[in-house]
C-alpha cells in the first residue's frame, strides 16, 4: 500500500489488528523477547540512576505520585515516571536497536507501559500486550521510509517512538478502536526530536525516548477521553511522514501487513557495547585486531569503509570526531570507538567516561582513523564494520564484520542478556542479591498483578 489514502487509514488498520491481540495468543518466542526487553530496560535504568543527567531530571520533577522511576526513591506522576525511565534506559546508548530502522524500541515502549499500568492499576497481562503491540508497531514504522527521518535532521526513535508508545499505552489501558485511532492521531502532534546533539555531545538525545514515552502516554489518555485526532496522521498530505521525512511516498504496508502474525520484534538487537548502534561492528573489528597482537602504537593509519548514512552521525566533522567534546559525544564518533576498544580492550560503560574522552592514548589513535563511503553498503538493512590498518612496519591488516553482534545473525543468549543486566545493576550500585531476586520474578511478571515498588531506590 502506497501513500494514497484508503477507505481505512493506516492507524485504523493498526487499531483493528491491535484489538485482536490477546495475551494468551502471543507466541512463546515473542513473550520471551518481551521478557528480555524488560530485563534489559530495568538494568539500564539502574545503571544510570546516579548519573548527572538523570539527577538533573529528577530535580525538575514533583514527587509523590503513584508510579515508579526504576532505582529512584519515592513515587512520581505517570508522565514523569515515563520520562525518567525512558531517559535512564537510553542514556548510555546501551539499549536495543532494530535493524531496518534504525530505532530503539524498549526504552520508549516499556516506560510508557509501566507508567500506564501503575497509574490505572492494570496487570501483567496488560503490560505484556501493550509491550508487544508498541514494540512491533515501532519497528514497522521505521521501515516505511528508511533513513529519511534521520536525513531530515530528526531522531526516528523520538519521532516514531511517540506513536509506538501511544499504541502501547492504549493497549495496556484497554482503549477501544476509536479511542486508539484518536490517540495515534494526537501523537503525531506531540512527536519531536532533533539531532543537533551531534554537534557538541549535548544531553537531548538521552531524553528523546523518555519524552516519547511521556508523550505517548499523554496521547493515550487524551484519546481515552474522546479528544479527536486525525485518522490519516501517518500518510496524510500534512501527516507525520510529510513533516519529519519530507515525503508521504512510503511503504505503509510495512506497518499493517502481517501485524500480529509476523513479528519483526523477534529480530531486535541487544547491544553488547555501551555505545551507538552503528559503532558496534567497528568495535568487533578493533577487538579482533587487538587480539591478533596489534598495539595502538604499531598503527600508522586506519581506513574504514562505511555507509553514506553513517557519515553525518559518526564521521563528520572529522576533526571533532577525532577529539569529541565529551564522553557522550564520544559515543557518536567511529574513530573514538575504534580507538577506545583497541586501547582499553572493551567498550562497556567504563570505556566512555570523561577520563577516557581525554586520554591521549585514545585520542592519538583516533586521529589516525579515516573513512571512505562504500556505495554498496547495505545499511539500514544490515550494520557492518570494516578496518584496514596500515602498520608502521608496512604490514596491512584488515578486519570485516558483516552484521551486528546481538542481532538476528548472531543473537545474545538469555544468559548473556542476564549477565549484561547483572553488570548494569552492579555499575548502578544494586547488590547482586537484589538483582538476582528481580530476575527470579521475571517469568511471572506478565501473568498476575504488577508490583513495581520493589524496584524503587
Amino acid at each position: 500500500m502506497k501513500s494514497a489514502v484508503a477507505a481505512s487509514s493506516v492507524t485504523e488498520a493498526v487499531a483493528e489488528k491491535a484489538a485482536a491481540l490477546r495475551p494468551e495468543r502471543i507466541p512463546a518466542a515473542v513473550r520471551r523477547r518481551a521478557e528480555d526487553l524488560l530485563v534489559d530496560v530495568i538494568g539500564l535504568c539502574v545503571s544510570a540512576r546516579g548519573t548527572d543527567y538523570v539527577q538533573a531530571l529528577t530535580r525538575a520533577m514533583d514527587t509523590g505520585g503513584p508510579c515508579t522511576a526504576i532505582g529512584l526513591r519515592g513515587g512520581y506522576g505517570a508522565a514523569d515516571a515515563a520520562l525518567l525511565n525512558g531517559t535512564a534506559a537510553h542514556g548510555e546508548d546501551f539499549d536495543d536497536t532494530f535493524e531496518g530502522g534504525p530505532v530503539h524500541s524498549s526504552a520508549v515502549v516499556i516506560p510508557a507501559v509501566l507508567a500506564a499500568c501503575e497509574r490505572f492499576q492494570r496487570d501483567g497481562r496488560a503490560a505484556l500486550i501493550g509491550t508487544v503491540a508498541g514494540v512491533e508497531f515501532l519497528c514497522r514504522l521505521s521501515m516505511v521510509i528508511p533513513k529519511a527521518i534521520h536525513k531530515a535532521g530528526f531522531h526516528p526513535t523520538s519521532v516514531l517512538g511517540t506513536l509506538g508508545a501511544t499504541l502501547a499505552a492504549a493497549k495496556a489501558m484497554g482503549l477501544d478502536r476509536r479511542q486508539t485511532v484518536d490517540a495515534l492521531g494526537i501523537a503525531g502532534s506531540l512527536a519531536s526530536g532533533i539531532i543537533e546533539y551531534l554537534t557538541d555531545g549535548a544531553w537531548t538525545k538521552r531524553m528523546h525516548p523518555g519524552w516519547a514515552a511521556q508523550a505517548g502516554l499523554s496521547a493515550a489518555r487524551f484519546g481515552a477521553q474522546g479528544f479527536l485526532g486525525p485518522r490519516t496522521v501517518l500518510e496524510g498530505t500534512h501527516g507525520l511522514f510529510h513533516g519529519f521525512a519530507r515525503s508521504v511516498e512510503g511503504d505503509y504496508g510495512q506497518v499493517t501487513e502481517g501485524f500480529g502474525e509476523r513479528w519483526h520484534m523477534e529480530n531486535i538487537t541487544f547491544k553488547p557495547y555501551a555505545t551507538g548502534t552503528m559503532n558496534q561492528p567497528y568495535i568487533e573489528c578493533a577487538l579482533r585486531l587487538r587480539n591478533r597482537g596489534v598495539r595502538p602504537e604499531d598503527i600508522g593509519e586506519i581506513q574504514c569503509e562505511t555507509a553514506e548514512g553513517y557519515v553525518h552521525r559518526l564521521w563528520e566533522p572529522l576533526a571533532s570526531k577525532h577529539r569529541p567534546a565529551n564522553a557522550y559525544g564520544a559515543k557518536f564518533s567511529a574513530p573514538f570507538n575504534i580507538a577506545v576498544a583497541m586501547v582499553t580492550g572493551g567498550a562497556g560503560l567504563s570505556a566512555f567516561t570523561e577520563e577516557t574522552a581525554r586520554d591521549e592514548r585514545v585520542l592519538v589513535l583516533a586521529s589516525k582513523v579515516r573513512y571512505v563511503v562504500d556505495p554498496a553498503n547495505p545499511y539500514p538493512k544490515a550494520y557492518t564494520g570494516h578496518i584496514r590498518a596500515t602498520l608502521r612496519d608496512g604490514r596491512v591488516l584488515e578486519e570485516r564484520q558483516g552484521h551486528i553482534r546481538g542481532g538476528a545473525h548472531d543473537p545474545l543468549t538469555r544468559e548473556e542478556i542476564h549477565a549484561k543486566f547483572l553488570g548494569n545493576c552492579e555499575y548502578g550500585g544494586w547488590p547482586k542479591e537484589r538483582a538476582l531476586r528481580f530476575l527470579e520474578t521475571v517469568p511471572g511478571m506478565f501473568d498476575g498483578a504488577l508490583d513495581l515498588k520493589p524496584l524503587r531506590g
